[in-house]
């Protein structure tokens, strides 16, 4: 069939199943595999053979940046520990659990290989779990950590697999491996984060949409192939990278630029990640077929794949006790710092008296002050939210049973090479493990959301702390146009006209005035445009500013953010005009 074909009726599936699946209240992943067995079994329908190589390097870089674009950079460094549990630890005792299973079950393999098919199985997909997640109302921290497993756990897992591959084909001592993955981070964080800043630097410069987001296409692969070609982990310089872009991105990027490149990537993500879990389910034809060709049982492939699911998901389930065990530790001692760093913040503000706290600030600079009291401030963000923000045991229950496989799983084992003892058994293995987990624990999630009674999102805490935070941004704008000597750059002050209808539409009343008067004359529309322009500038200046604080949750800031973004974007246009 004509590839053209091919990808039309692709795309019309995976909209229409998504619509469906959304009548149906399930998950649009879960959806599309099922579907995709169904039609891989019918005679007439195309199972297109796609190389792993093309998934891994050309699919699974912009899916990942994606994500860690809209990832608050503040969150996942509140979460640093439990995500890097999961994507590390869990990923390295699983690797090694599962190696052993494997190598028991079918000894001829040999340790490297049955290492190897570990490491395919050990890394998670949260496509499936926040899809879930969300519909249901879990608590953001739930969600963040997820997300921030999905990020890095891939990056884990290609490294292990790399060095088992690696192992094959030679030898390959412990601290060799640790030695490796060490290095994979950190040139792969380095090259992340400068590929991140330079991103964002060189689109503030072009000033046009379109442009902006064609760049933006290109950033995943950027980032991914000068790590991949140092020997570090591409896929973690990708998440890095698109961690520093999503932090970054609200203060040197137009709003124009960033709301259409929110737009065009939601639709690239989406698309992607429909079409692997589709072709996930497509290709199991394909593999039962290889298995019999190669002379195996689809029968052992199926029993040992279901052992190995027990194990990654008992697996899970332990680890995530001791994990949520040292959440309650943070939170205990957390409320043990809380009194010294509110005294430490009193003598700031005055209120108290230290004379050691007192001299250190004297014999300090401005500058080192203003830093003192910055970090300070944001300490105390971090405090509370270790207070207010658990996960709980309702948490920990849920994210131990949050652990489906997808995609990526069959597509990594695929990478394992052609003279691998019975090559066709692990892939089918591996697609045993991923549709297992993705089905099974993705169907009862919502039952075990709903048996575990995870408190929801409290809707009027956030309305109030979304109405504090806009609060705090008129104050900006008040300040902004209060200020005497405020003027238009060339063109003298403002005129009280158009400072009284930016003040209205920056709902701040103003004094005397009880109606919208609008600018009659071409200067006083194009004065108003740059006030209006300047006005939301400051505010969203006060904004990064209450991001960096971590006063504010995400959800707060996010659909702050989204409305000076919106106003933002159509005087933008207005003034390109």
């Amino acid at each position: 069939m004509d590839l053209t074909l091919v990808v039309v009726l692709g795309v019309i599936s995976i909209v229409f199943v998504a619509a469906f699946s959304e009548r149906l209240n399930l998950a649009a992943p879960l959806s599309l595999v099922l579907v995709g067995i169904g039609l891989s079994f019918l005679p007439g329908v195309p199972h297109p053979e796609v190389e792993p190589e093309l998934i891994l390097a050309g699919v699974l870089p912009p899916l990942l940046y994606s994500a860690a674009v809209n990832m608050p950079m503040v969150d996942f460094r509140r979460n640093i520990r439990p995500i890097t549990g999961l994507a590390v630890l869990l990923v390295v005792g699983s690797t090694l659990g599962a190696g052993w299973l494997f190598h028991w079950l079918v000894p001829d393999i040999g340790w490297p290989a049955a290492f190897a098919l570990g490491a395919v199985i050990s890394p998670t997909d949260a496509v499936a779990a926040t899809s879930v997640g969300r519909r249901l109302g879990l608590p953001p921290r739930l969600l963040t950590v997820l997300e921030g497993e999905g990020l890095v756990n891939d990056a884990s897992a290609l490294v292990l697999l790399r060095s088992a591959v690696a192992a094959v084909a030679g030898s390959v001592s412990v601290w060799g491996i640790v030695g490796e993955f060490a290095l994979a981070v950190v040139v792969a964080v380095a090259i992340g984060i400068l590929v991140g800043y330079v991103n964002v630097r060189v689109r503030a410069l072009l000033g046009n949409a379109v442009l902006n987001t064609a760049i933006s296409f290109v950033v995943p692969f950027i980032a991914y192939l000068p790590a991949e070609e140092a020997g570090a982990s591409g896929v973690l310089s990708v998440v890095v990278a698109g961690l520093v872009t999503g932090h970054l991105a609200p203060r040197y990027l137009r709003a124009t630029d960033r709301l259409a490149e929110t737009v065009n990537w939601r639709t690239v993500a989406f698309l992607l990640e429909s079409g692997m879990f589709l072709l996930m389910g497509l290709s199991v034809k394909t593999l039962v077929d290889e298995v019999h060709k190669d002379g195996s049982s689809a029968w052992q492939a199926l029993y040992i794949g279901l052992a190995a699911s027990v194990l990654v998901i008992l697996a899970r389930i332990v680890f995530v006790g001791p994990l949520v065990a040292g959440l309650y530790r943070e939170q205990r001692k957390a409320a043990r710092f809380k009194p010294r760093l509110e005294t430490t913040q009193a003598v700031l503000r005055g209120d108290e008296s230290d004379p050691a706290v007192t001299e250190r600030l004297d014999k300090a600079s401005p500058r080192r002050a203003a830093y003192f009291r910055k970090r300070l401030d944001r300490a105390a963000a971090d405090v509370e939210f270790r207070l207010t923000e658990t996960l709980g045991w309702r948490g920990g229950v849920v994210l131990g049973w949050a652990g489906m496989r997808g995609a990526i799983t069959l597509a990594a084992a695929q990478t394992l090479p052609q003279d691998t003892p019975d090559r066709g058994l692990l892939v089918l293995i591996a697609y045993v493990v991923a549709t297992t987990t993705l089905l099974v624990q993705g169907l009862t999630l919502p039952a075990v959301i709903r048996a575990a009674r995870v408190p929801e999102e409290d809707p009027a805490k956030l309305r109030q702390e979304y109405v504090r935070l806009m609060a705090e941004l008129t104050d900006a704008a008040r300040n902004l146009l209060d200020d005497p000597a405020l003027e238009d750059p060339g063109n003298g002050p403002f005129g009280e006209r158009v400072l009284d209808r930016v003040r209205s539409d920056t709902r701040i009343p103003a004094e005397g005035s009880a109606k919208r008067p609008a600018p009659e004359q071409a200067e006083g529309v194009f004065q108003y445009l740059r006030l209006r322009l300047r006005v939301l500038t400051e505010q969203s200046e006060r904004l990064q500013r209450a991001r960096s604080s971590g006063r504010y949750s995400s959800e707060a800031l996010s659909r702050a953010q989204t409305s000076l973004d919106v106003e933002m974007a159509r005087l933008e246009q207005l003034a390109d005009r």
